[in-house]
Order: C-alpha cells, then structure tokens, then sequence
C-alpha cells in the first residue's frame, strides 16, 4: 500500500532500552559497535543518552543534538539513577526469556560477519549465536553489558 500524504514525512527514529550502568553501556556502544553519542540529557532520577551511526559524517555537538528526533536508526538509552551502584538490582528483562517475553533484539549491519565476529570475539563480547551456530548461517547475535540480543547481519541477506 503506498504511502498517504497524511504519513509522507513519518519516520522510524528511536528505539528505548533500560541500562545498569551508563559507562558500560556507552563503552559497549561507542567503542564495541562504533556508534556516536548524538546527545545526553539529564534528569533528576534518570538519564537519556541518544546514539546512533554517523557513517564518517562528522558532525558538531549542535549539529548531533539537532539531528537526533530527524534521523532515523538512534537507539536510545536510558538510565535511572541507582541501579550502578544497587547490589540487590536484578538487571531488566531482555525481551527473550520469562518473565516479560516480547522484545526481541536491535540489529546492525556489517560488511562482513565473519571478521566483525572476530573483532567481537577479541573485544570480549559475549556471543548469543555465531555465525556457524543454528540454522540460521551468516547472522550472528551478541550480548550488550545489559543482555539485550543484538543481530549481526550483512548488507544482502537472503533468507
């Protein structure tokens, strides 16, 4: 069905996970997966931070903060203060086992599974499924600090 002149100008742009621990989760993101951090905004009991590829563009801290509700692919984290530090904090629900089953995973695409598999492997990142595992050959999933499942899939897939 085409698009409507009332639905024209809608985009997909963010999508909200819960995190333990900012520093973690921001290294995870910024230095494992190379997405930039677009913005941060802080509240008395909780925290955002927006991040989102930028493919080489490089972009001001203005021009970030202005582009984060106009683009589309941002993932959104968001932190409510305490949990880093609470050692009775039993982590949030990943979407993927019971209790509270229905989120499933991000994904991202990569020129080439393998050798970013590789490069995950030598980081440390926790694997969910390599490429090799299951049915499914040439995806892979790995584990983000908070144990949100995040696909790793090439540019061409055929499913």
């Amino acid at each position: 069905m085409p698009r409507t002149a009332e639905t024209a100008s809608f985009k997909f742009n963010h999508t909200m996970i819960r995190v333990k621990d900012p520093k973690v989760s921001l290294a995870f993101y910024q230095d494992i997966l190379g997405m930039d951090l677009l913005s941060e905004k802080h509240f008395s009991d909780f925290s955002l931070y927006f991040l989102a590829f930028s493919h080489g563009a490089e972009l001001t801290k203005e021009e970030k903060e202005k582009s984060r509700f106009a683009r589309e692919g941002v993932l959104e984290l968001t932190h409510n203060h305490g949990t880093e530090s609470d050692p009775n904090f039993q982590g949030y629900a990943s979407g993927n086992t019971e209790p509270g089953k229905g989120f499933g995973h991000i994904a991202i695409t990569v020129d080439d599974v393998d050798k970013a598999c590789e490069r995950f492997e030598s980081l440390g990142v926790t694997f969910k499924k390599r490429p090799s595992d299951g049915k499914m050959r040439h995806i892979a999933f790995i584990l983000d600090p908070d144990g949100y499942w995040i696909e790793v899939v090439p540019g061409v897939l055929q499913l």
